[in-house]
């Protein structure tokens, strides 16, 4: 009997390689057949919710074409799984690569070659999508244009990379024992992370039994990267729980979709965290008091029993947007300099 979750990322393999190649015909076609009619779209900010295929190409897949005409697609993850909830849901990890000719949404064309991390998730019912989820990471390439208007990250800017084991897009076939105890390692984890600050100190939190010590944990761009435990507290966790340190206490608020492909952990809720911004020091932010929502699609590799690779995409420009920092106007203030046309390359004679 054929895995219906291998059959669901069968299904979007059209949709992916007309992306690579940008074939707009086989592109609308792919759509057209693997997404319902009614289905919705979930995209960071700014470009908010969609109604419908013909909504979601026109106002993100279009513009993205237009700004960056030789775009294509680099997958580097495909997952596919179950939640609690009896969803479908497949997973994709990647980046769009092109040279940037026109602006996207006015952050600045260079004449240079860009790229764009993305993570996906795409819920499927009887085969087809009904609900797409997906943050870009536009303050990536805010930072490859010198137009990121906000203030450094304290992680490493990267290009994320692939699973270091090679197996993102090609794996044996998904068993069911394997993927059960990979999803809740990271359940486990999780709930031993919320303990801190709240009721002990960072060794309740046990990340050891959790995390590889050579773990590498890839933020997004506007957070950056951390390699090892101590990175990972350094360069993020520490500042972050500075800075809201009621983390998790509004768990029961959010719907969690977790699910797991062998070695590979996937998890969204949109938003997955409530939690009040009281203290500074992350991302520059005020201690404003205020309760703010964050949208983040996770991907954790396990490797023997712990965690290798941890890939995050946090929709930062929402964040911002709660605490009213229009980041794109911000940059469209620092930038108002900048060349806004369409590059163009002469031929070479």
């Amino acid at each position: 009997m054929t895995d219906r979750h291998a059959t669901n990322r069968a299904a979007l393999a059209p949709l992916r390689a007309a992306q690579y190649n940008w074939d707009e015909v086989a592109l609308r076609h792919a759509l057209d057949t693997v997404v319902v009619d009614e289905a919705v779209f979930h995209l960071g900010h700014p470009y908010g919710d969609m109604q419908g295929v013909a909504q979601f190409h026109d106002n993100a897949l279009a513009p993205l074409k237009a700004a960056w005409p030789d775009v294509e697609r680099r997958d580097w993850l495909i997952m596919a799984g179950e939640d609690d909830h009896g969803a479908d849901w497949v997973g994709c990890a990647g980046h769009f690569v092109g040279t940037s000719m026109a602006p996207l949404l006015d952050i600045p064309p260079t004449g240079h070659l860009v790229h764009m991390r993305f993570h996906e998730f795409y819920r499927f019912d009887h085969g087809r999508v009904t609900e797409y989820q997906s943050v870009w990471d536009l303050p990536e390439v805010m930072m490859q244009v010198g137009a990121w208007p906000m203030v450094p990250s304290l992680g490493r800017e990267i290009c994320a990379p692939a699973p270091a084991s090679g197996d993102g897009l090609l794996r044996v076939g998904r068993d069911i024992n394997q993927s059960q105890n990979s999803r809740q390692l990271i359940i486990d984890m999780l709930s031993k992370m919320i303990l801190h600050p709240g009721e002990g100190g960072p060794e309740i939190m046990e990340l050891s039994r959790f995390w590889h010590p050579k773990m590498n944990w890839y933020g997004p761009a506007g957070i950056g990267t951390a390699r090892g435990i101590d990175g990972f507290r350094n360069w993020h966790q520490i500042p972050f729980l500075n800075a809201m340190p009621d983390r998790g206490n509004k768990a029961d608020e959010v719907t969690y979709h977790f699910f797991a492909d062998n070695d590979y952990v996937g998890v969204t809720g949109w938003p997955d965290m409530i939690q009040t911004l009281s203290h500074g020091g992350w991302l520059g932010l005020p201690p404003l008091n205020r309760e703010i929502s964050l949208r983040s699609l996770d991907f954790w590799r396990v490797e023997n029993g712990l965690i290798r690779e941890n890939w995050v995409m946090v929709d930062l420009l929402h964040l911002y947007d709660q605490i009213g920092v229009d980041v794109l106007a911000r940059m469209r203030e620092f930038n108002k300099a900048c060349f806004k046309g369409t590059v163009s390359h002469e031929e070479a004679v």
